[in-house]
């Protein structure tokens, strides 16, 4: 399970939960040379009209079905920790293949189809308008930078000129995502290892200010927090009673999901920082960042200031979308179709 962005659709997920919560109080690293090879206006001349084209697949989505917002960011993230922004964890397991793709990863069982179906729509799209031309990594890019905007957050800028991979391996998946009970020390090393820093985490980290979580991701949290047969003390007894009715102990409804931000689930904004220093974080690894002095000044910051979170996450996404990229025929490809390696 990945601390970024959960994406399970909220049609399952109990409703006086949100209502009762609002009641409240009050190293893959990218060389500098080839980080330079992406470019705003790469396809400026191959396909000038690519944006407008992903941006009207992208807002149709969210009118129809909003859990596509979360679910691309998702995948993005997903996508780029994992060998680098490249699309494989676009790419479909080849059938009666013993050797699985990341999507098909335990980390990535819970992704959820409506990104999948953002970034398929979207390719299809630009490749009736622009054969050939246009990478699904770059597809994806752009398309979670949408969402991001359509859920109110902030607008950025998009460098392109990433090629597609030719490699997806579930086998890569569980050491190069975070999961939802990792300490500040193992998540600041797995940052490092991507080339971000701790700032980096905890921006990227706010991208949890919409999604939601199964319960399996935090349910020991509210009954066995680390084999101590009780809840975690850093969490707010109201939420903690609250998520108790949702997600017993045992033999719960699986598809049952709550939202990562509980005050504000469906806007993109900088509520999540507030919400973890009144522990109301939904991760262990979350709620982490404001207990660790390294990081509690930085949630402190953006809980204050969604301006210098928003300027400070469109940064972040910037550099976190330039790991590992593939450049050329020797190291990529430009897929057709996204879900299958040429």
């Amino acid at each position: 399970m990945s601390i970024l962005t959960s994406s399970s659709s909220p049609s399952v997920f109990i409703c006086f939960l949100i209502i009762f919560l609002l009641t409240l109080t009050t190293p893959i690293c990218l060389s500098k040379t080839a980080r330079r090879q992406l470019s705003v206006d790469y396809y400026a001349k191959s396909c000038p009209q690519l944006e407008q084209l992903v941006g009207s697949v992208t807002s149709q989505q969210f009118k129809e079905t909003p859990v596509s917002g979360p679910a691309t960011i998702r995948l993005f993230f997903h996508d780029c920790f994992v060998d680098g922004c490249d699309g494989s964890i676009l790419i479909s397991t080849v059938p009666g293949s013993k050797v699985l793709a990341e999507k098909d990863a335990m980390d990535n069982k819970d992704l959820r189809k409506e990104g999948f179906e953002s970034i398929t729509k979207a390719k299809a799209l630009v490749e009736s308008k622009c054969p050939g031309i246009v990478s699904c990594a770059d597809i994806l890019a752009i398309a979670a930078r949408d969402f991001v905007h359509l859920a109110g957050g902030p607008y950025y800028q998009v460098k392109k000129g990433r090629w597609d991979g030719q490699l997806s391996m579930a086998s890569r998946v569980p050491s190069n995502l975070p999961h939802s009970n990792y300490t500040i020390d193992q998540l600041i090393k797995l940052f490092n290892a991507k080339g971000l820093t701790v700032e980096d985490l905890v921006v990227l980290s706010g991208a949890h200010t919409i999604g939601f979580a199964h319960c399996n991701q935090f349910v020991s949290r509210l009954y066995d927090y680390h084999g101590t047969k009780k809840p975690d003390p850093a969490i707010d007894p109201r939420l903690l009673k609250a998520l108790r009715m949702s997600c017993p102990h045992s033999g719960g409804n699986t598809d049952i999901v709550v939202p990562f931000d509980v005050t504000t689930p469906f806007v993109f904004d900088h509520a999540y920082y507030a919400n973890l220093e009144g522990k109301l974080g939904l991760l262990s690894s979350d709620q982490a960042l404001f207990l660790d002095p390294r990081t509690k000044s930085l949630v402190q910051e953006f809980g204050k200031d969604e301006l210098k979170f928003f300027q400070a996450f469109a940064v972040a996404m910037d550099k976190m979308g330039s790991i590992g990229v593939k450049r050329g025929r020797k190291h990529g490809e430009k897929r057709k179709d996204c879900s299958i390696h040429m």
